[in-house]
């Protein structure tokens, strides 16, 4: 497969600044996760989601350039939002962590609302204000807003019980109608040679006796939880998932959100452009080959030199 790059399309290989050689390869970069909320709460928004792949301009690296793998937010304990996830970059490409799951508020600018991130959070029961997506202003866009209702305006079903899913990278978060939300589906890649969904939303959390939780979206998001089962399910690592909410209710213990899941890094260039030197670090992330091409996969932070 010939590579797109800033050197040519028929080439890996170029040369940056005082003559120092670089390779163009094709990536995915995923961000970590965010936490869904704790009681009655939002779902997390999933990592924010960036791919050359299939046939993008690549991006262009050094021996010894630094690749960072984004983790998971926590998930909230009763009363707090979920925490965002953390960023993943390669080289200038850079994908924003996922935006916590929301509590129950009727100010979007409160602490504890949902917040922006690659996708975002989901917002919580009452006035459940949504969390922004593609936090870092990308075209294409790298994921999409949490499901928020809005001041309660007590239409029927109502909507205070309906906690939101997180926003995933192919979809935004839901609006539960009578029960939770449910997250945000990723989208599919097959940078790896197999097609692969990434980036769901996390699940809403339910009020007691009002449906289940929302179930996460495609692509490693977490299932939110009603009042009897209170915990959010995690969020898929390596897919870079959303959290789940929490449920609650009168009497019932209120568990905390579920947290997010990691994010990855994947480069893929052609074989023939590839030294044989070519090496990743540490030894927990690795190159396989795919019919002509490398392929270098990053689950923790690593180094990539040839």
């Amino acid at each position: 497969m010939p590579t797109i790059g800033t050197f040519g399309a028929a080439s890996g290989r170029g040369f940056g600044r005082g003559g120092a050689k670089k390779l163009v390869f094709q990536y995915l970069v995923l961000a970590g996760g965010a936490g869904g909320a704790g009681s009655q709460a939002g779902g997390g928004g999933a990592g924010g989601f960036r791919t050359s792949f299939p046939g993008g301009t690549g991006v262009s690296l050094a021996s010894g350039s630094s690749v960072t793998v984004g983790t998971g937010g926590a998930g909230g304990i009763v009363g707090a939002k979920g925490a965002n996830g953390s960023p993943s970059s390669v080289g200038d490409i850079e994908s924003t962590g996922g935006g916590g799951g929301g509590q129950p508020t009727s100010n979007s600018a409160s602490p504890t609302a949902a917040q922006p991130g690659g996708s975002g959070g989901g917002g919580g029961y009452i006035e459940g204000y949504a969390g922004g997506g593609n936090a870092g202003g990308y075209t294409p866009s790298e994921g999409n807003p949490g499901g928020g209702t809005g001041p309660f305006g007590g239409s029927s079903p109502w909507p205070q019980f309906n906690c939101c899913g997180g926003g995933g990278a192919g979809q935004n978060g839901q609006v539960g109608a009578g029960e939770a939300g449910s997250g945000g589906d990723g989208v599919s890649n097959s940078i790896t040679g197999s097609s692969v969904t990434r980036g769901g939303g996390g699940g809403g959390g339910c009020y007691f006796g009002h449906g289940s939780g929302g179930p996460g979206g495609a692509g490693g998001g977490g299932q939110g939880k009603n009042g009897q089962n209170g915990f959010g399910q995690p969020g898929t690592n390596q897919l870079g998932g959303g959290g789940g909410g929490t449920g609650g209710g009168p009497g019932i213990p209120m568990g905390s959100g579920g947290g997010g899941g990691d994010g990855i890094v994947i480069l893929r260039i052609p074989t023939a452009d590839a030294p044989g030197t070519l090496s990743v670090t540490p030894g927990t992330n690795t190159i396989a080959t795919d019919g002509s091409d490398k392929v270098l996969t990053f689950t923790v932070d690593g180094t990539v030199t040839y």
